[in-house]
């Protein structure tokens, strides 16, 4: 480990930023005359280092100094530190800490200061390390001297360069509190290359307490998460209910080091899963004394009280370390009725002739479920007794351009309130990891990491739509002699149903578990090994109050009192019952618990072998090699009673599966210094699979290119394949059905009503299972850029990339199933064109036999009961762009200290083909249902002088499609800010305002899907912190 450091109306205009570059440069130009002797010099702080251990004194001083440092552990281990007491520079500082120790240090025209061993020292063994974050503003340069090595996330061989063959990029702990994230994961979403569409806690949907990222917008699950460089165990419940991904929400904040991100293939040296990259969180190391912080805060439009505690803290003796970190936070559930602006009359787009309309609430419709029948009014009053929930209102619709009046019914303006806009958390985090040196520099270390979290959310009230059947589901409508008709029921559970709104929140309780141990030591002299072992644990379990189906059946329907001739079941609604509260007893008395359980996990052994093969005129060859054993597996377990064939549960279903696979994998590593400018890397791994999948084996590679023609000027390129095993629920999966509403095109086209097929859609149930069949998905990516350190202080970075990826892992969807069928079986399109596939062939032999059809009636054709679908290697990706970036460091005596970093990625072309019959759309960046970014930019600003510092932190999301389909919506900025004050030698207080300008999202005067705007966006609103440090001595 080698790295030290510290340190309600949407705005729409650009000006902020612009004022912030302004004032920049004009702070530089105002005190340039001061800034080349404040480069040399740095400017002068007070310190007060008590006599300690070398690596937690430097560890101090980074931190007091707001410089960044890369300290090699094996270069300060056992040596002791004298006490520092008084006003110096950091240069000044530096020296007196190292003074006598054999050491000294360097430092690079971009700022890092790397900590080395003095000329006259033979070289120490180097151990393996990670990088530090990037460059800040440093002192001079003192005397060459032989720069240590690093390993950098993207290789295991060690570097004396922080810049390699592909960009890097490094979020510090002290950069992720400088920024005002208060989670990991909060930091990670304004990563540039973060810019794909992913499920939100506004989304709901199957992983609705996950947190998933999505690089490049290759999609989740195709990133890969490292913990100190070790694979973690994917979330146990598939993402949207199909594919396992890896939660970045679990990651306690108060044990990160840092967080170091490769954004592009990197399977030769990690495995499956590095398609569009590799996100590596290191944790602390080598922590000298105790840390205690405190931070509670609030939003400004009330509601999402918070509060986290952290201590961190170490020790080290003679021949021991050991750093430890606990955590606990506490995040307050928030609903959408605590938002004014959260409400379904804000619809922008409203027909004058119909006004906005309440959602249904309690309705019964005459004739069939179409949304052009007509509506039966409740008696006078009945809407009243829901104690303001409903309101009676007179539907009417568009047909034809004309309104048609359907009638009265009682609707609600309050569904959509009782939803979540932030989950409540409560969450405990543990962390520890210590080492014991052995004789002749051998060393065992051991690592824990813990988290458990119970968490709440609620997406909604339950509605009742119909009467159910065990093992089909929920139906529509049903014939009621009552009426002499058939009828179409629809009734919102509330709050005065459930006793309270909390009653029908959601609990989620998870926990993993992050255990490693090894050792390693080092031979030949020129050799560096390490051994380790490790598991992976993830455990989650759901609860959810859901309504029975045949309870529902006795309470509100009866039994079946016959089937008509046309098929459609014969009911008598208690319309004493349907037009009334129900008591929180009667709810519970046909209501039960539904539980749904997983666990994933991982094991793995690894043993890697680092050092210089043999001597070139331009230096040594560097070499890796590695050799890895590893088991994955999960178990997941739906209710009973939600399964595919069972459906107890009222208008639920559930997905079990369950398996385990085993890999074995090799690789190794070159790098050759070519010239004295030009370096090469080289790496290749064959990765072998045990499991019932068609794939076999994998065989990655890749090369990376560095030319230097100067101390400050890098050019780079690399190439690299890369793939991912078909994810274990795509292969296990015992089937997950649904229902909704589809159109059943053949009986469409058969009735000549397409291509519009209105009254054709009805509810079906869909099911969808794993296939062993699968085979990988391959991947290709390829980057070139270049590094500039303009001047001290001052660096420069641009790359180009370019990902493609081939057989991507996709499901069938139920509408492309159904036109196929229809398209088999008549011979035609919906749009009336010839079908491209011939009756009898392959595809359709195989597309018929997903739908089943049963009977109804004297019906032509069937119904539709049951289409089924199945993963398959199909889709077709290619991603590119441009990522640049700036940052700059400027140290004055009289005005403090400064720095600036702006970060940038731009999608220039995006091209995509979901299944082997679609062509191929060239032009999917543009795309109206796109909803990935083609643009982010992230920048921060910081100033610090004495005892004060501030911050400024912004996220600028690029544009998306309108609703409407024509145009886009304006960009989205989000401004973070924060101020502090060290109060005494040991304390210290910051306050911090996230979403300075209370800016929640981009106005679309064409969206009216409630609630008007995508879900990328949070509609939390302002929120207000204070923390509070306390350093114990």
């Amino acid at each position: 480990m080698g790295t030290v450091s510290r340190g309600a109306k949407p705005w729409r205009t650009r000006h902020p930023l612009t004022v912030a570059l302004s004032v920049a440069l004009g702070l530089s130009a105002c005190i340039g005359a001061h800034a080349a002797q404040a480069q040399t010099q740095g400017a002068a702080h007070d310190y007060a280092l008590p006599a300690q251990p070398l690596g937690a004194a430097l560890n101090q001083l980074a931190a007091s100094g707001d410089a960044q440092m890369l300290v090699p552990p094996e270069l300060v281990r056992n040596r002791t530190a004298p006490a520092l007491s008084g006003r110096y520079t950091l240069t000044q500082a530096l020296e007196r800490l190292l003074a006598g120790s054999g050491l000294s240090y360097r430092v690079t025209r971009s700022g890092v200061i790397t900590i080395v061993a003095a000329p006259a020292t033979p070289r120490p063994r180097q151990t393996p390390t990670a990088p530090p974050p990037k460059a800040k503003a440093a002192a001079a340069e003192p005397d060459p001297t032989e720069l240590a090595t690093v390993q950098v996330t993207g290789s295991r061989i060690k570097r004396a360069e922080i810049e390699g063959p592909s960009p890097i990029t490094v979020i510090s702990a002290e950069q992720l509190e400088r920024e005002g994230h208060a989670t990991v994961f909060e930091a990670l979403e304004t990563l540039v290359m973060a810019n794909g569409a992913v499920e939100t806690e506004l989304s709901g949907g199957f992983s609705a307490n996950a947190h998933p990222l999505n690089l490049r917008g290759l999609g989740p699950g195709r990133s890969l998460l490292l913990i100190d460089g070790r694979r973690a165990a994917d979330y146990p419940f598939p993402y949207e209910g199909r594919s396992n991904f890896q939660n970045f929400g679990n990651i306690p904040s108060g044990a990160v080091d840092r967080i170091e991100i490769l954004a592009g293939g990197a399977s030769a040296i990690y495995g499956a899963d590095a398609v569009s990259g590799v996100v590596n969180v290191v944790l602390k190391r080598d922590y000298q004394g105790d840390e205690l912080k405190l931070r509670a805060g609030t939003s400004s439009m009330g509601g999402r009280d918070r509060v986290d505690l952290q201590w961190t803290g170490g020790r080290t003796g003679e021949n021991w370390g050991l750093t430890y970190a606990f955590q606990y936070y506490n995040q307050e559930l928030l609903y959408g009725f605590q938002r004014d602006d959260w409400d379904l009359r804000k619809n922008p787009v409203v027909d004058p002739r119909l006004g906005v309309q309440p959602d249904a609430g309690l309705r019964i419709r005459r004739g069939s479920t179409s949304s052009s029948s007509p509506l039966i009014a409740p008696p006078a009053g009945t809407c009243e007794r829901w104690g303001g929930e409903f309101v009676r209102h007179t539907y009417k619709r568009i047909s034809s351009n004309n309104v048609q009046t359907l009638g009265d019914g009682c609707g609600t303006w309050n569904d959509a309130r009782y939803q979540h806009l932030s989950k409540g958390k409560d969450e405990l985090a543990g962390y520890v990891f210590g080492t014991w040196d052995f004789s002749d520099g051998l060393q065992g270390w051991a690592s824990v990491q813990a988290w458990r979290s119970k968490v709440e959310s609620l997406g909604g009230f339950e509605s009742i739509t119909g009467p159910h059947t065990d093992g089909v589901g929920r139906r529509g409508d049903f014939y009621d002699p009552q009426f002499n008709s058939v009828i179409a029921p629809n009734r919102l559970l509330t709050p005065v149903d459930l006793g309270g709104v909390e009653n029908m929140n959601q609990h989620y309780y998870e926990r993993s578990l992050d255990v490693a141990v090894g050792l390693r030591g080092s031979f030949a002299q020129r050799w560096d090994w390490d051994l380790t072992l490790s598991r992976a644990d993830y455990y989650f379990e759901r609860t959810r109050r859901r309504l029975v189906g045949n309870l529902v059946n006795d309470y509100f329907f009866g039994p079946q009192l016959g089937t008509r001739p046309n098929g459609v079941p014969i009911h008598r609604l208690n319309l004493d019952r349907w037009y009334r509260p129900m008591t929180p007893e009667e709810y519970a008395s046909i209501s039960t618990l539904a539980r749904y359980e997983a666990e994933s996990w991982v094991n793995t052994a690894s043993f890697v072998v680092t050092g210089d093969l043999f001597e070139l005129p331009a230096g040594p060859v560097g070499v890796a090699g590695v050799v890895e054993a590893s088991s994955q597996g999960y178990d997941l377990s739906s209710d009973p009673r939600v399964q595919p064939g069972v459906v107890q549960l009222y208008n639920l279903t559930g997905t079990n599966g369950g398996g385990e696979r085993d890999r074995y994998a090799a690789g190794i590593e070159f790098s050759v210094p070519i010239t004295q400018t030009i370096k090469a890397s080289l790496a290749g791994r064959f990765d072998k699979y045990d499991d019932i999948t068609a794939v076999d084996d994998a065989r990655t590679w890749n090369v990376g290119l560095e030319w230097r023609p100067t101390e400050s000027l890098l050019l780079r390129g690399a190439y690299a394949t890369s793939f991912k095993a078909p994810d274990l629920h795509w292969v296990f999966s015992e089937g997950s059905g649904s229902f909704g509403s589809n159109t059943d095109v053949w009986r469409c086209i058969a009735a000549g009503a397409n291509p519009g097929c209105s009254g054709y859609s009805y509810n079906m149930f869909s099911l969808s299972e794993g296939d062993p069949n699968l085979e990988e998905e391959t991947g290709k990516s390829w980057s070139a850029g270049v590094v500039w350190d303009v001047a001290d202080g001052v660096s420069i970075t641009t790359d180009y990339w370019n990902i493609e990826l081939n057989g991507a892992i996709e499901r069938l969807s139920v509408g492309s199933i159904l036109a196929g069928e229809a398209g088999c079986r008549t011979g035609k399109m919906l749009n009336g064109q010839p079908f491209q596939f011939a009756p009898g062939s392959g595809y359709c032999q195989a597309v018929t036999a997903l739908v089943t059809r049963r009977p109804e009636g004297n019906e032509a054709i069937d119904r539709v009961v049951e289409v089924r679908s199945a993963p398959i290697n199909q889709s077709y990706r290619r991603v590119s762009g441009i990522d640049a970036g700036i940052n700059w460091r400027l140290k004055t005596d009289r005005f403090g200290d400064y720095r600036f970093d702006l970060n940038w990625s731009h999608t220039l072309k995006s091209e995509q083909q979901v299944f082997a019959t679609d062509g191929v759309d060239r032009d999917w960046r543009d795309d109206p249902t796109n909803l990935d970014f083609r643009s982010r930019v992230r920048a921060g600003a910081s100033w610090r002088r004495g005892d004060w510092s501030s911050s400024l932190f912004m996220t600028r999301y690029g544009s998306l499609p309108k609703a409407g389909g024509v145009g886009r919506t304006g960009v989205h900025f989000i401004w973070n800010a924060n101020v502090g004050k060290q109060i005494t030698d040991q304390a210290a207080i910051k306050f911090y305002v996230n979403n300075l300008f209370n800016n929640l999202h981009p106005e679309d005067e064409t969206n009216n899907s409630f609630p008007y705007f995508y879900d990328v966006y949070s509609p939390i609103g302002r929120e207000l912190a204070l923390q509070f440090e306390y350093q114990f001595k």
